[in-house]
């Protein structure tokens, strides 16, 4: 049974940017501790990058083969709202 945070193959890096203490940022810290140890145990040869700094708008940038990267903004989206969009960016590249 594929798990719905094993990524795609072309997949190369996943960096989420979030403010430790922003409430625009409250979704996703929450998912990032949920779904953290899931999607690394699935994907253990992907980086995955955490990044926090403050006052930075939570978004999350996914990296492909050949350089190409896909960034979205993660301002104001719930945390099921956060869920379906990360699954999707990581399964379908660019």
């Amino acid at each position: 049974m594929a798990s719905k945070y094993a990524f795609a193959k072309p997949l190369k890096e996943l960096r989420f940017h979030l403010c430790q203490t922003s409430p625009s940022s409250t979704s996703l810290r929450s998912f990032l501790q949920r779904a953290y140890p899931v999607m690394k145990k699935h994907n253990p040869y992907i980086p995955i990058l955490i990044r926090e700094a403050q006052g930075v708008s939570p978004q999350v940038i996914a990296r492909f083969e050949y350089g190409k990267e896909v960034k979205l903004p993660l301002d104001g989206v719930t945390d099921k709202e956060l869920e379906t969009t990360i699954e999707k960016l990581v399964m379908t590249p660019p």
